[in-house]
C-alpha cells in the first residue's frame, strides 16, 4: 500500500499525466489547445493554485504549479476531470481519457529545480524532434507567454460546457513566478538561456544523425 501524499501549503510541483495507452488524445488543434488552457485556468482559479508553466504534448502534459493553500489534489482532480470530459466530447469517445496510473506530482525544492523542470517541459517537443524551437510547437506551450509575461487566454468550449452553467465565457491564465524563487526577470533569463542551449544541442545532434 502506497503512503499518502503529503500536501502542505506553499509548495511547488511538477504535475504530469499521460493519456490512456499513450494515445494522441491531446494532439494539437485549435479546439484542443483552447480546451486545455480553459480547463487549466478554471481549475487554477477555483482552487487558488498558481500555474508557473505548462506544456501539452500529444499524449501527456507537464504543468508546474505553486500550491498556495495546500489544495493540489483538488486542483488535479478538477483539471483532469474537466479536460477528460471535454476532450472525450470533442473526440467523440466514451472510454477512459487518462492512463489508469495516478497523476505524478513531483515536489520542486528550489529555484534550480523549478528552472530545470520548466526547461524540460518547454523543450519536450524539441527533444522529440517535432520542432526546432520551443515556441514553434503548435500545441499548448507556455514558453512564449512566459518570456513575454503575457497571460494565456481561452474561451469556453461551446461543444461541452453549458452556457448557463456559471463558468466564465473567457479566461485569462497568467504564468505566475512565486516570489520566493527570486525576481521574475532573473528566473526567466535563466530559462531562456537554458532553452536556447537545449535547442542548439538537439539541432547539432539532429544534423549529426541526419534526423529530420
Amino acid at each position: 500500500m502506497t503512503r499518502p501524499r503529503e500536501v502542505i501549503a506553499n509548495r511547488t510541483y511538477l504535475v504530469t499525466r499521460r493519456c490512456t495507452q499513450r494515445q494522441f488524445l491531446l494532439r494539437p488543434d485549435d479546439a484542443t489547445n483552447n480546451a486545455f488552457v480553459y480547463c487549466l485556468a478554471v481549475a487554477a482559479q477555483q482552487t487558488k493554485v498558481d500555474v508557473v508553466f505548462t506544456c501539452a504534448m500529444s499524449n501527456h502534459h507537464h504543468t508546474i504549479v505553486h500550491d498556495r493553500d495546500g489544495r493540489l489534489p483538488e486542483f488535479m482532480e478538477h483539471f483532469h476531470k474537466l479536460l477528460a470530459k471535454c476532450q472525450n466530447q470533442w473526440r467523440r469517445r466514451w472510454e477512459n481519457f487518462w492512463d489508469s496510473a495516478k497523476a505524478s506530482a513531483v515536489r520542486l525544492l528550489d529555484v534550480d529545480d523549478v528552472i530545470a523542470k520548466v526547461v524540460y517541459a518547454a523543450t519536450n517537443p524539441v527533444k522529440d524532434y517535432l520542432v526546432e524551437k520551443a515556441h514553434q510547437w503548435p500545441g499548448v506551450n507556455g514558453y512564449r507567454a512566459l518570456v513575454r509575461d503575457e497571460p494565456m487566454t481561452a474561451t469556453r468550449p461551446r461543444y461541452f460546457f453549458n452556457p448557463d452553467g456559471g463558468l466564465p465565457r473567457s479566461v485569462s491564465l497568467p504564468l505566475v513566478m512565486p516570489a520566493h524563487l527570486g525576481t521574475r526577470a532573473a528566473v526567466v533569463a535563466r530559462v531562456v538561456d537554458a532553452v536556447a542551449e537545449v535547442e542548439a544541442t538537439v539541432l547539432a545532434l539532429r544534423r549529426q544523425t541526419h534526423r529530420s
